[in-house]
């Protein structure tokens, strides 16, 4: 069994928040991706599209972020375990860019798909 602490909505939510600041600090890939997210939600809003169209333009961009959050994830669980080149640690670090890669792809062709229509 876990030595895990009880739940808690606000220390939980402290550490999610944590994570994000962090994010948003140290690594410059979020940061231009929070970019666009920003710059792309007004977009969404005002075209002239279903709902359903809308929400997918959204939820292809929300991808995005998550992906480059796991991914970030992955980088700094690999780096905490070593900072010496490995060939699994390479392996590691190429999957959690194949999932960004993979995300801004499904993304870009939504966008593309629903915006050309």
């Amino acid at each position: 069994m876990r030595n895990q602490p009880k739940y808690n909505f606000i220390k939980n939510t402290s550490y999610a928040v944590n994570g994000l600041k962090d994010l948003i600090k140290s690594e410059s890939s979020f940061k231009i991706e929070l970019l666009f997210s920003i710059i792309l939600l007004p977009i969404i809003i005002f075209i002239d599209q279903t709902l359903t169209n809308k929400l997918l333009l959204f939820i292809t961009f929300s991808g995005v972020l998550l992906a480059e959050i796991i991914n970030s994830a992955i980088e700094r669980t690999v780096d905490l375990v070593t900072l010496e080149f490995h060939h699994m640690a390479k392996r590691a670090k190429d999957v959690g860019s194949a999932i960004v890669f993979i995300s801004i792809t499904i993304c870009t062709i939504t966008w593309l798909i629903i915006l050309l229509n």
